[in-house]
Formats: C-alpha cells, sequence, structure tokens
C-alpha cells in the first residue's frame, strides 16, 4: 500500500466494523481473543500507526510543552535546553516561541500555542508586558503553566528564577569594595520584575556603604548594546561622570564598554564596569568583563520539572516559587585595586 494503514482498510480487509477493530487495538475486554489477533497481526503487516493526533484528543493530552520566551538570546536559549533536557526524559516534547519582547506578538503566540493543544506553558515574559490577562485565561482553563526568569503579579502559579536582588548586591559591593563611589546602574525597563530586583540589589549596596543614591546615575533602558551605548556616552559626558558603570545585561556592558574605549578612558583603572548574564563575550574582550552569573541550564530544568509535577500532581503548587542563586565572576574589567598594585593590564 502506497498510503499509510487506516482502522478502515483493517476492517474491509477482516470484514468486520471499524469499532471493532478500534477496540481490538485497544485490547477492549468485549472483543474475542481470536479477532484481537486478527487485527493486531494484520496491523502489524500493514505497519499500521495510530493517529497521535486523535490519540491526543481522546486521552486530552498531546505531552507537548509550550515554552514563551522574550527571545533565544545565550541566556533563554540556555534555559530552553535545561528545559528540553528534563521534558524529553519524561516524554514530552517543547514547543518554543519567542515573542521578541512585544506584547502582542506574545499574545499572538499564546494563541497559537493554544491552538496546537500544548497540554501547558511555562513562559517567561516579554518586556512589553503590563497586563497578563491572556495568561489568567490559561490558569482559568486549569491548564498547568510555569513562570521562569522573568515572573508576573496577580497570577499564582509556580514558578522559579535567580535571586536578582543578591546578584545586584554582589556586583555593586564588589565596586564598591574597589573603591568606586559613583557608580551607575543601567537598568532595564521600570515594568520588569527583574530590571527592578537588580537595581534593588545596587541601592542595597549603596545603602550598606552610606552612598548618596544621585538619580541622574540611573538610567533605565532596553536590553540592547546600542541603547547602553548612547546611554553610557551620555553618563561620560556628564560634568562629574561616574567612576564605575553597573550594567543588568552582559549586551548592555558591551555597549557600555564600546562607549568607553571611544571616550579614551581605561577599564579598570578609570572606569570599573560590571555586567550580568556572564556570557562568553565577556571573557573574549580585552579587558574582560565581571559579570554575574546564574545557573541558567539549572533554571530550565527546574521549571520543566515544576510543569511536569503540576500535570500530575492534583495538589494546589500555585505558592511554589523555586529561588537559585547568582554568583559573581571577577575579571580585569572591575579589578581596580589589583591594577593599582601592577597585578593586571
Amino acid at each position: 500500500m502506497n498510503k499509510p494503514a487506516t482502522i478502515k482498510d483493517i476492517a474491509r480487509m477482516l470484514k468486520i466494523s471499524t469499532s471493532t477493530v478500534s477496540r481490538a487495538l485497544r485490547d477492549a475486554t468485549d472483543v474475542s481473543n481470536e479477532t484481537k489477533n486478527a487485527v493486531k497481526k494484520l496491523s502489524e503487516e500493514l505497519n499500521y500507526q495510530p493517529n497521535k493526533f486523535a490519540l491526543s484528543l481522546q486521552q486530552k493530552q498531546t505531552h507537548t510543552i509550550g515554552v514563551l520566551v522574550p527571545n533565544l538570546d545565550y541566556v533563554l536559549a540556555t534555559m530552553v535546553k535545561g528545559i528540553d533536557e528534563v521534558a524529553l526524559e519524561a516524554g514530552y516534547t517543547v514547543m518554543v516561541c519567542q515573542s521578541n519582547e512585544s506584547f502582542g506578538r506574545e499574545i499572538v503566540n499564546t494563541r497559537r500555542l493554544m491552538d496546537s493543544l500544548v497540554d501547558g506553558f511555562i513562559i517567561s515574559v516579554s518586556s512589553e508586558t503590563k497586563v497578563f490577562d491572556h495568561f489568567k485565561k490559561i490558569v482559568d482553563k486549569g491548564m498547568p503553566m510555569v513562570m521562569f526568569d522573568r515572573l508576573i503579579e496577580n497570577v499564582k502559579m509556580p514558578s522559579v528564577r535567580l535571586d536578582n536582588k543578591d546578584g545586584g548586591l554582589q556586583a555593586t559591593e564588589h565596586l564598591l569594595e574597589q573603591g568606586y563611589r559613583r557608580i551607575a546602574i543601567l537598568a532595564g525597563p521600570k515594568n520588569l520584575g527583574i530590571s527592578n530586583e537588580r537595581m534593588d540589589g545596587y541601592l542595597a549596596a549603596l545603602k550598606k556603604y552610606k552612598i548618596k543614591v544621585d538619580p541622574d546615575l540611573i538610567i533605565h533602558c532596553d536590553f540592547n548594546q546600542d541603547y547602553a551605548y548612547i546611554a553610557t556616552k551620555e553618563l561620560l559626558n556628564m560634568k562629574k561622570r561616574p567612576d564605575a558603570i553597573f550594567t543588568i545585561s552582559d549586551r548592555m556592558a558591551i555597549g557600555a564598554m564600546l562607549a568607553i574605549k571611544e571616550k579614551g578612558l581605561k577599564m579598570p583603572t578609570d572606569i570599573g564596569l560590571v555586567g550580568f548574564n556572564n556570557e562568553p563575550v565577556t571573557k573574549l574582550v580585552s579587558p574582560q568583563i565581571s559579570s554575574v552569573d546564574q545557573p541558567a541550564f539549572e533554571l530550565g530544568k527546574v521549571a520543566a520539572k515544576l510543569f511536569i509535577e503540576s500535570m500530575h500532581n492534583n495538589e494546589d503548587m500555585s505558592n511554589v516559587d523555586e529561588v537559585l542563586k547568582p554568583k559573581l565572576h571577577i575579571r580585569e574589567s572591575s579589578l581596580r585595586n589589583a591594577a593599582k598594585n601592577g597585578r593586571t593590564k
């Protein structure tokens, strides 16, 4: 046969009804062993494969997880790899859509994943997202949903995240320990939780060292190298420029570095720089950039484990909140004390 065999083909060849074939394949008790054996033998000869889509409708499960992310940069791609590893081991397929930081695209992708009959969602919201009705509808339908990395307020669901405040605290405290006192921060969008949390860590470190907060040194911009470059140029043109900059992503740190070098300043002696995410690029530039590392692969694995547990757990897991710890990797861009002692370039 050129076309894949169907239940109708088996029924026609055995001269029985399609419903009998279907029940025989399910090993139903109301079908004789003789008929079951005949159906199974012929199905093997014809290489019959059940319609997985039809089965999924019948079982109300497709074993597919809809994963929605802002983009597939290094960090989020690493998180998705963690999700996929756990999903594969548990028999699930991962379907990934990226919003490109667009609220409208996030809504469209949510609908498309719903139309694809995913069993549930693992979601990291876009930087434009300020209302969450599209996610509330998913929760109201009783579908499992897990938030990771970027969380949302007013919608209760299992979540896994980084301790972003601690990461911001580690980065800023390191700069203060190196003798920097006029520290600027390139923060992300004001409505984004991870931006505010990392800035909270920055503010906590300044308070600890009794450094007065200067609003002119706090700049909110998108997670974008070009925006960070422009923002850094503005900072460096101030009458009293900063002596260090903490950026809440490494993409922003690269933009800041370009502006610093264009200005003719040297790192770490003239100005210090610390990024966030510890992407490979931080070790490929000169000087190498200090950066806060987050366990992205592990974070993705935890998100997938929470999802699978939600699928098979009748207990309410909406208050589960897993928090992973960051770690600062110190490199040349911020080691001013070592530079003064002649131990770095």
